[in-house]
């Protein structure tokens, strides 16, 4: 985990979800390593869908790669979520086609950041929907 990672967990637990300039927008993944299968954290932004869910882009900021947590969500799908209101069982689907473009769509459309991801990479950034288990 990275040092920047280590003060996001911090600041989202002291300040109940809220963390400067990302406000609630933020979860924190509790997933397991693909091979390992160590533990990790991962803090990330999250958009609401259909009220008892979450949509994620494994953006890393337009990498060429996607994210290790990607590989790990893929292995090991059913996981907890830190959400601002509380810890939430869930279970990963990475979705495909049209359900993947809308998705996306909704994070270009929250943030400058994500257009820009997009621009400097040849990948298609996966989006991942979280489902309460």
């Amino acid at each position: 985990m990275s040092a920047w990672d280590d003060k996001i967990i911090e600041e989202f637990r002291s300040n109940g979800g809220e963390v400067g300039r990302f406000g609630r927008s933020l979860v924190l993944m509790h997933h397991r390593g693909a091979r390992s299968g160590t533990e990790r954290v991962t803090p990330v932004m999250a958009i609401p869908d259909d009220g008892d869910g979450w949509l994620v882009a494994a953006s890393k900021a337009g990498a060429p790669e996607n994210p290790a947590w990607f590989h790990n969500l893929v292995a090991h799908p059913d996981i907890d979520l830190e959400t601002p209101d509380g810890t939430v069982a869930v279970h990963a689907d990475v979705l495909t086609g049209d359900e993947r473009d809308r998705g996306w769509a909704r994070f270009t459309d929250a943030s400058e950041g994500f257009r820009e991801y997009e621009k400097r990479t040849s990948r298609t950034i996966p989006v991942v929907r979280f489902s309460r288990r």
